[in-house]
């Protein structure tokens, strides 16, 4: 990843990332943002893809990628719960997708060289932001829908292991 903020191509594409998600707007509203959603008092309509994705890279900065992982399903559940969405079988709260996402946006993060934490932000939502499919790519099963899925976190079958945690955490898929 580029070390500067012309990873996010020309300018006409970073206004229009910014007008999409205010958050992107500058080191105070990025603060902000992430203070709101750790408090659960982030409006739900605020809280899409591109927010996820903006968060689990605001921590990946200093965090591992395991780190993260554990970061955003404490923050994701905490937060559900604060604005009544409830975590079960068929809704909130996802393990796998909170794995997956926390790998890819991890893995970004920390081998960028990114000059400051909004600058990995904005290179994060401007790679994954509105790439809400991208689960597709490694798992074979419907992934959103599986309530094994949601719960726990299961070895990618065309990658042989989970995301972030490594070989040594493995689940039997569902067939």
């Amino acid at each position: 990843m580029e070390s500067n903020s012309s990873a996010l191509g020309n300018e006409e594409s970073s206004a229009d990332l910014r007008k999409n998600h205010p958050f992107l707007e500058s080191e105070a509203a990025l603060e902000e943002f992430v203070a709101a959603w750790n408090s659960g008092t982030l409006p739900k309509l605020a809280w899409t893809h591109g927010a996820h994705v903006g968060v689990a890279a605001y921590f990946a900065f200093e965090h591992s990628v395991a780190e993260t992982f554990a970061i955003m399903r404490a923050g994701i559940r905490h937060y559900n719960t604060c604005v009544g969405t409830a975590n079960t079988e068929d809704s909130g709260y996802h393990e796998t997708l909170t794995g997956f996402w926390s790998g890819e946006v991890g893995r970004l993060v920390r081998g960028g060289r990114f000059a400051s934490k909004l600058a990995a932000v904005r290179a994060a939502v401007a790679s994954f932001g509105e790439d809400r499919e991208r689960h597709r790519l490694s798992y074979s099963f419907d992934v959103v829908r599986d309530r094994r899925a949601r719960r726990d976190l299961p070895v990618r079958r065309s990658h042989g292991r989970p995301p972030c945690l490594g070989a040594s955490h493995s689940l039997s898929l569902p067939s």
